[in-house]
């Protein structure tokens, strides 16, 4: 049967209300801790839970976990915990709490693996310039890099350190900073659980095709099969598009419903017709 049907067994399912609550109370710390500009042991929340890119100073293998659980606005959290409520708790109910949560976090780090893989590619340019600026690092090729791919930290601070570097040219101490300062371009973090709630979207796709749903702005119900296909192509488009500005990991999301296909068809339809 290829269309899910509501049922009285639509409760919240015990990994689902977790999940909801573990993000939401993460979400609270993270506001707590970035508007009170508290540290740990000299690094912010974001430095230590968010996900960073692998060649990163704050790059931590735990990071492939914990920025699931963390978010970058209210909205992005209300989204995605929405979707969660609305798609989990029906995968839940139909595959069981331990094949749910293997579920759920094979996709997300699955996700977060495809995401890392798509920077290290982007950043190979980046790289090939900062071996070369190694060798001879000067003021004019720090500006010309810098100008291609932003460094983190506060303007103000980065001409500051600018002004100080043209007084003393020849300053070894100088050229040092400029290489750290360089490679901040690397530690711009990742979260939120996007890329796991994108493999539910695309399991209830897979398990229940034709299920007739409503979308925004579109006054007819449309199949969960070409809901999903729509999401992906658009992924797929603005990931490739890779427009200025845009900030949101659309290789990630690709990578949870990636990872969803390949577990879906190692599992087979086992667990495909149940609950109906």
């Amino acid at each position: 049967m290829a269309q899910y049907r509501q049922s009285s067994f639509q409760q919240i399912p015990l990994i689902v209300k977790n999940l909801l609550i573990i993000n939401i109370l993460v979400f609270l710390v993270q506001q707590a801790f970035e508007s009170r500009h508290i540290l740990i042991g000299g690094y912010t929340f974001n430095d230590v839970f968010a996900l960073h890119y692998w060649q990163s100073s704050h790059f931590r293998w735990w990071q492939l976990i914990t920025h699931m659980f963390m978010h970058g606005s209210l909205a992005h959290i209300a989204f995605n915990m929405f979707a969660l409520w609305m798609f989990g708790r029906i995968l839940e109910n139909v595959w069981g709490a331990q094949r749910f949560l293997i579920f759920y976090f094979i996709c997300g780090v699955g996700a977060a693996l495809c995401h890392l893989g798509v920077l290290t590619y982007e950043f190979i340019p980046f790289h090939q310039q900062l071996v070369q600026y190694q060798q001879h690092p000067n003021v004019s090729d720090f500006l010309r890099i810098a100008n291609m791919y932003p460094i983190a930290g506060s303007l103000a601070d980065v001409n500051q350190f600018l002004h100080s570097w043209q007084l003393q040219p020849d300053s070894v101490n100088y050229a040092v900073r400029s290489i750290e300062y360089l490679k901040t371009h690397m530690d711009e973090p990742t979260v939120g659980a996007s890329g796991a709630i994108f493999g539910l979207l695309f399991a209830f796709g897979y398990l229940f095709p034709d299920t007739e749903m409503y979308i925004y702005f579109i006054p007819i119900p449309v199949k969960a099969k070409w809901i999903v296909a729509g999401y992906c192509l658009i992924e797929l488009t603005q990931g490739i598009a890779n427009s200025a500005g845009d900030n949101v990991a659309h290789f990630a999301h690709l990578g949870g419903a990636l990872f969803a296909f390949i577990l879906l068809r190692i599992w087979g339809n086992k667990f495909k017709n149940r609950y109906y």
